[in-house]
């Protein structure tokens, strides 16, 4: 696989390098965001690891530049941990968030669940149906395709995953748990505040009112409910 760095924190870079190398990743590594942008272009990386805090370039608008030319998943590593800068990230085009300091098994199961979702070759159980609506949304589960209104919304692939899950278990409580399996590959995930991001992003997509969701639910304490038809 062909990893992307960019990152201007030299030792980060190297220690990220030795690693990826080690299990027999390419790393193509980048210090500011100019080159980083110039080495997604011309080196095709299988996935981007990009810091938002960069020379020339800021994180943000790599991500946006890539965005403009690849659907290459790009998983931002930063030390900012507003969720202003993780929304400002993912609406970019960013499809997964993890906040320094990280564990490193951690880091490897988002990047291989990212791949692995990019490639759409995760053995999932079969849909009940090919369309899901909510409303005026319309979920294209085989094709994956979302639309509202007749608009298509972009998804991240962190979010279709989000959002398919709860709809192969549409009705049912979906506990954190089972989230941070099907999402990352591991339940060992400290960070619950991800799973808030991700839900507040889709409501903001796919809610008539995302202040007061009537299709994607919470369960205090326990996960998330997804209910096509809302209650009276």
């Amino acid at each position: 696989m062909k990893v992307l760095i960019a990152d201007d924190d030299g030792q980060m870079v190297r220690a990220l390098g030795l690693l990826l190398r080690a299990r027999g990743d390419e790393v193509i590594a980048a210090r500011d965001g100019a080159e980083a942008l110039q080495a997604a272009t011309a080196r095709h990386p299988d996935v981007c690891l990009v810091d938002l805090g960069m020379p020339k370039l800021s994180g943000f608008e790599v991500i946006e530049g890539i965005r403009a030319f690849s659907a290459v998943p790009i998983l931002v590593l930063s030390g900012r941990t507003d969720s202003a800068d993780k929304v400002r990230a993912l609406d970019a085009g960013a499809d997964d968030y993890v906040t320094k300091p990280f564990g490193v098994d951690e880091l490897l199961a988002r990047l291989r669940a990212l791949v692995r979702r990019s490639g759409h070759d995760g053995a999932a159980a079969p849909l009940p149906e090919a369309v899901v609506r909510l409303g005026e949304v319309s979920v294209d589960v085989g094709a994956h395709v979302v639309e509202r209104g007749g608009v298509p919304v972009r998804l991240t692939p962190t979010e279709w995953k989000f959002l398919e899950t709860l709809v192969r278990n549409a009705g049912k409580l979906v506990t954190r748990q089972m989230l941070y399996r099907e999402i990352w590959g591991t339940d060992d995930v400290q960070d619950t505040g991800y799973l808030r991001l991700y839900v507040s992003q889709l409501r903001r997509k796919l809610e008539a009112d995302p202040a007061h969701p009537v299709h994607l639910l919470t369960e205090q304490g326990m996960g998330y409910r997804l209910v096509l038809e809302p209650q009276e």
